[in-house]
């Protein structure tokens, strides 16, 4: 599980590895630095791929295998990251970024399904913690990577530096996990898994504000939410007469598993407003620039994966309501500190993170518990991607 959760960590620090040398970028692209809106696909082209592909992914994982599929995402990965590093324009970089997020995203659900096929139930909490605690770990490690990389080689050196990762993390793969054991026969519903992309996708252009500061959508957000709730429409219809489904009904718990998928939109709601918040609070009420702002959130991001591995060893001891309750219940009442305690916020951010984290392990392990085995792949999709929802 170790080199899974290492092709997760990557897949993670990738999400973020533009934040510190956006500026950069553009300057060699010959955008404006007075219109860095321009270079907004950047961002969201990698969003649209890392969530409109997991729900399909996850489905194919649960047909043909989960190290084939990490494979196939790693070589994708490498692939988008070659096409992004010898790109002279804005539109082959997006393209670039958006297939790495495609395979990037997959690897998360992929991972922790994979998880739920090597570990008991009442074991797999504490491995579903760590790999949790890899993908937030992807937002400490991200900028800092980035600046780093780029002060040595430049931007462009941030994806050629991928293709070796990549190429090491498959190796790691294919040695250290067990070959793919003969799956369920079966056929996989790809016009359902497209319609929930495209929905998903537009949803993610639509809510998804390059300046929040000024509005709660972008002037293109209306549009697209409306497109979005349309084709989400038909992807329901079409769930409904189709013969072949993207997650089979039977056997499903389905008021355990609604559950887990509100919890973990809220959670990604709370993570994003944090995120937001802390940043104005920072640069406005207490005076500080963008880099102290983001020293000060580090309290926050370092305090979600520390929170994740404990989160996992108490679900895995106690069950998962106990530490999934205390964490929202804990991150309540940081933020109530927080309030409270304007300008002197460090500590209320890292309880605030901490709890939160606390939450990952638990909500994951309940989703795979109540799904059958032979669709956990598509169960832990549509749990990840309920989290990135929220957090648009």
């Amino acid at each position: 599980m170790t080199a899974a959760g290492a092709a997760v960590l990557l897949g993670s620090i990738d999400a973020y590895v533009l934040v510190s040398v956006l500026v950069d970028m553009i300057g060699d692209l010959d955008i404006p630095a007075n219109h860095l809106e321009r270079a907004t696909p950047l961002v969201t082209g990698y969003l649209l791929g890392y969530i409109a592909g997991m729900p399909l992914l996850g489905r194919v994982s649960d047909r043909f295998g989960r190290r084939i599929v990490i494979h196939v995402c790693l070589a994708a990965f490498a692939i988008g990251s070659i096409i992004s590093a010898v790109s002279l324009d804005l539109a082959p970089l997006v393209a670039g970024r958006a297939l790495q997020g495609l395979a990037g995203g997959a690897l998360l659900p992929v991972t922790m399904a994979l998880a739920a096929d090597l570990f008991a139930a009442e074991r797999r909490a504490v491995v579903l913690g760590w790999i949790g605690a890899a993908q937030e770990l992807g937002a400490v490690l991200g900028p800092l990577a980035g600046a780093g990389i780029a002060a040595v080689v430049g931007w462009r050196g941030i994806f050629w530096i991928n293709v070796p990762l990549a190429v090491l993390a498959a190796l790691a793969v294919h040695f250290a996990l067990p070959r793919d054991t003969a799956r369920r026969a079966g056929r996989i519903d790809f016009l359902g898994g497209a319609l929930l992309a495209v929905a998903l996708g537009l949803f993610t252009i639509g809510l998804y504000n390059p300046e929040p500061e000024d509005a709660v959508l972008p002037p293109w957000g209306p549009v697209a939410i409306v497109a979005g709730a349309v084709v989400l429409a038909l992807f329901f219809l079409q769930q409904r007469r189709s013969a072949v489904r993207l997650l089979e009904p039977d056997g499903v718990k389905w008021r355990p598993y609604a559950a887990v998928l509100a919890a973990s939109a809220a959670a990604g709601a709370v993570l994003m407003v944090t995120l937001v918040d802390t940043q104005l609070l920072a640069q406005t009420l207490l005076g500080l620039d963008s880099a102290g702002g983001a020293l000060l959130l580090m309290w926050f991001l370092v305090g979600l994966p520390l929170g994740a591995v404990a989160g996992g060893a108490l679900a895995s001891r106690y069950g998962e309501r106990v530490p999934a309750l205390a964490g929202f219940a804990t991150a309540a009442l940081a933020y109530v500190w927080i309030a409270d305690a304007v300008p002197h916020i460090a500590l209320g951010l890292g309880l605030a993170g901490a709890a939160l984290g606390l939450t990952v392990a638990p909500l994951s392990s309940a989703a795979l518990r109540v799904v059958p085995e032979d669709r956990h792949g598509t169960a832990a999709a549509l749990a990840v991607v309920a989290r990135m929802m929220g957090m648009l």
